[in-house]
């Protein structure tokens, strides 16, 4: 079996921020009942870190639950845990109405780091991103320009991207366009 590859090969733009295509990272998609308590302590216990509320992120390191929906959480961990993850999740879930399937393969992910992030993705977003409507512990599933993504913030000037795998030469390409140094609005 060959090893996971980013599909950009680790790429990096440095603008108004510096954006970073990150390494492969177990992405696991669990559906199901999200105010079970048994879906809750499976999740929680697999990722090491809190279940979180409505948009929200709980993380520590390669670690993480982000809600994507009522219904859906993603499990972020160690690219090399994920099938087996996927597999404890089932197991451990076992005759409750649920879905558990590692999504690794079929995404990317971005980091961008530096104070104007908020102001490159109000570029490409219709999510408020506003520091009152959105900062560090929540996330937003939203769209970058034309396509479909999922954003949170580990901290307070850096912010975390997940995409669709096929689309990640143009999700980078859009966020250097919005984060080249003579795009400068000053919004925030």
């Amino acid at each position: 079996m060959s090893d996971p590859v980013s599909p950009l090969g680790g790429a990096t733009f440095e603008g108004l921020v510096r954006i970073t295509e990150l390494p492969p990272r177990g992405m696991i998609t669990l559906k199901g009942d999200l105010s079970s308590a048994k879906l809750k302590t499976a999740a929680a216990k697999l990722a090491g870190v809190d279940f979180p509320g409505p948009r929200g992120a709980a993380l520590a390191g390669e670690n993480g639950l982000l809600w994507m929906a009522p219904d859906e959480v993603m499990v972020l961990l160690p690219r090399a845990e994920a099938a087996g993850g996927a597999a404890t999740l089932a197991r451990a879930l076992s005759g409750t109405h649920h879905l558990a399937v590692d999504v690794s393969d079929a995404r990317c992910l971005f980091r961008l780091e530096g104070p104007g992030a908020r102001e490159v993705l109000s570029k490409l977003t219709p999510a408020d991103l506003h520091p009152d409507a959105f900062g560090p512990g929540e996330v937003r599933r939203t769209r970058l320009a034309q396509v479909a993504a999922a954003i949170w913030m580990p901290g307070p000037d850096s912010v975390e991207i997940v995409a669709f795998r096929s689309v990640a030469r143009y999700v980078f390409d859009v966020l250097a366009n919005a984060a080249a140094p003579e795009a400068r609005v000053e919004y925030f």
